[in-house]
Parts: structure tokens; C-alpha cells; sequence
């Protein structure tokens, strides 16, 4: 697999993991096949179920590098974004092969939800975690202005609403016989949980630097560590290696067009 967690944790604040890029080839090839609309095939991947996996689609490649690709005279702030969510969905599937996670936007700028993933205790909903997801040159500016405040938003229940569509949403893709009664039982309250994933350099890759990096987590989410995930993927420098990997992913695209005008 692409991606390895390593569990971290600061002690009754908050859990979760730095993941570690274990093959950057692999991981572009997964992210062009969700690029071009194979979500449901990478999933299969990631719980290795022993099936073969399909072919690519006979199309579908030119928005597929349009995801991958930054325009002209723009910066590659949305572009990078949407890798890193697809990274962090793969992430999540590697914490968890039972949980059932939101595949990512097909769009590179979206302003709802980054991630959402439902955790089951035997039939019954655990928690609705919502997720945000941010690749960035500086994390601490984005927890703290950014993510801190969008948690705080989903705290007050002022957004109860939109946890309501994504949930029920989400659920309907699920075995669920009822998907709209099963939201309708939900406390919300007591089911919320949180989860904050950046990119660091090397002043919040150690110990103490995500430590001060999530300071203030407890603040925004209070209760019980169980309601505050944290995770890091370690980026140098984040815009030159999220243009390699879109690099990769692309030549993945091209050759895959080839092969379907044979």
C-alpha cells in the first residue's frame, strides 16, 4: 500500500496518526483512477479483496487531467487541495476498512464538507466525523484561522442541517434499509467527532511540533480525546511534490488513453 500510518497522540487532547508516503508511484495511479471517476475501484483496492480490478473507462481523461492540472497564471492552491483530500480519503481507509467515508469531490474547489466518515459500533452509528483537510505551506496559520473556527461552526449545531443531507447521503450508498430514519435517531451532540489533517515541514513534523500545532483543539471540540483526530503527512515542500505526484498521475492518464484508442 501507498501510505503507512504511524500512530501519535498527545496525551487526553487528541488522537490519530503521520502518514508516511511508502510509494509515490503507487499512490499517483490511485489518484488518477479517482480522477477519472473510479472512487469505488481504488476502495476495492484498498480492502484487498482479492478481485481483480477493472479496466479504465474508454474516457473520461480529459477531465481527469483537468483535476490534476493548474491553469495559467493561476497558483496550484485548489489543485493541491484535491490531491491531498484523495490522499486523506485513502488515509482513512487505511485506518479503517469499516467505516464508510465520503468519496472525494470530483471538483478541485468546494466549499462543504472536506471529508465525512461514519463509524458503526456493531449496527448502530458510533460517530460522524467530519474532516477537514488542508495542503498547506503553513500549517499553523491554517488550524488555527481556518479549521479551529469551521469546528467551532459544526460545534454550535448551526450546520446540523448540512451533517443531516451528507450523512443520510452517504448512508444511502450503504446496506442501510432506511437511511433517512437512521439520521433522523441521531443525537447529534453525542455523535460529533472531529478530524484535522495538514501537511507540515519540519517545524510541526516532531513530537512537540504538533503539539503546538493542534494546541487549542480541546478548546474548540470539548469531551472526551475520542471527539479530536489528528493527522500530518511530512511535505518539504509541499508545491513541488504535489506537482510531481499530479505528474505522475497524469502520465498514468496519458498512457491509460492510449491503451483505450488501440
Amino acid at each position: 500500500m501507498p501510505i503507512t500510518l504511524i500512530p501519535v497522540s498527545e496525551k487526553d487532547i487528541w488522537t490519530g496518526s503521520t502518514w508516511v508516503i511508502e510509494d509515490e508511484d503507487a499512490l499517483a495511479e490511485l489518484i488518477a483512477r479517482v480522477a477519472i471517476g473510479q472512487s469505488r475501484v481504488v476502495e476495492r483496492i484498498l480492502r484487498a479483496t482479492g478481485a481483480s480490478s477493472p479496466g479504465y473507462p474508454k474516457g473520461g481523461f480529459d477531465g481527469a487531467r483537468e483535476l490534476l492540472l493548474v491553469e495559467p497564471g493561476c497558483k496550484p492552491y485548489h489543485r493541491d487541495g484535491w490531491m491531498f483530500q484523495v490522499i486523506s480519503w485513502i488515509a482513512a481507509h487505511r485506518r479503517s476498512l469499516d467505516d464508510l467515508i465520503r468519496a472525494p469531490h470530483m471538483i478541485q474547489a468546494d466549499k462543504g464538507l472536506d471529508g465525512l466518515l461514519v463509524e458503526f459500533d456493531v449496527d448502530e452509528i458510533a460517530r460522524v466525523v467530519i474532516s477537514e483537510e488542508k495542503a498547506t505551506k503553513n500549517p499553523l496559520k491554517m488550524v488555527r484561522s481556518e479549521v479551529w473556527p469551521e469546528f467551532v461552526d459544526f460545534e454550535s449545531g448551526r450546520r446540523d442541517n448540512e451533517l443531516i443531507a451528507s450523512v443520510t447521503s452517504l448512508l444511502a450508498t450503504s446496506d442501510d434499509p432506511d437511511p433517512d430514519e437512521t439520521v433522523a435517531n441521531i443525537l447529534w451532540q453525542n455523535k460529533r467527532a472531529y478530524r484535522v489533517a495538514v501537511t507540515v515541514g519540519d517545524a510541526h513534523s516532531t513530537k512537540q511540533g504538533r503539539k503546538i500545532l493542534y494546541k487549542g483543539y480541546e478548546a474548540a471540540v470539548p469531551g472526551e480525546v475520542a471527539r479530536r483526530r489528528a493527522e500530518t503527512l511530512y511535505v518539504p515542500d509541499v508545491r513541488t511534490w504535489f506537482a510531481q505526484i499530479a505528474d505522475k498521475a497524469r502520465a498514468v492518464i496519458d498512457a491509460e488513453e492510449v491503451k483505450s484508442n488501440v
